[in-house]
């Protein structure tokens, strides 16, 4: 009995079907979606998959394509919601990172925030003291110390707190690059010229 012919799928392919999956689905892990596309083409290897940046791209390129009426707008929302509660959380130091940043947000996008505390604790108790109710999630970065989310009437909100000796670090994607983040007054400066 012979083994069935494996098809060849392109990582194009894989990565725009990982795209569609996240702005259809909600999908916010791109490994998942890039493993879960993969399935659906009967592509298990590997090399097969794209890289995150290719994914982005076709993120891009599949909101301007299907969302491209209400991207800009959604942008505009979410970013105008998380200048808001990073002046409300300052004493945290707060970044704008993630989705809302990259210009990669779905119509299911949380804002992602990242803090630097000297304790996770400091910000719990922080929203405590102010009636926030709150969700304690995994923390998806290696070294973040909490990762807590709110939901809110504007939009879902990650809060992903460092320590703040981290401040000044920078940190990466699994693929190398740089994660680009913004601090209050570089995002009041974006939204002041959009």
């Amino acid at each position: 009995m012979s083994r069935p012919a494996r098809r060849n799928v392109s990582r194009i392919s894989i990565a725009s079907a990982a795209a569609r999956l996240m702005a259809q689905d909600g999908i916010e892990d791109i490994g998942f979606a890039k493993r879960k596309a993969a399935r659906q083409f009967g592509a298990t290897e590997a090399y097969a998959l794209p890289d995150d940046a290719e994914v982005e791209a076709e993120l891009r390129l599949y909101l301007t394509l299907y969302q491209g009426d209400v991207q800009p707008d959604r942008l505009r929302h979410l970013r105008e919601a998380a200048l808001e509660m990073m002046e409300w959380l300052a004493p945290f130091r707060p970044y704008l990172t993630g989705a809302a940043l990259d210009g990669t947000a779905s119509g299911f996008s949380a804002i992602d925030l990242m803090l630097f505390a000297d304790s996770g604790k400091d910000v719990e108790i922080f929203l405590l003291d102010h009636n926030m109710e709150f969700t304690p999630e995994k923390p998806r970065h290696r070294q973040a110390e909490a990762l807590l989310r709110l939901s809110l009437p504007q939009a879902d909100v990650n809060l992903h707190i460092f320590p703040a000796h981290l401040e000044y670090q920078r940190f990466h994607h699994r693929d190398g690059r740089e994660r680009e983040r913004l601090s209050r007054e570089k995002l009041r400066q974006l939204l002041n010229t959009a």
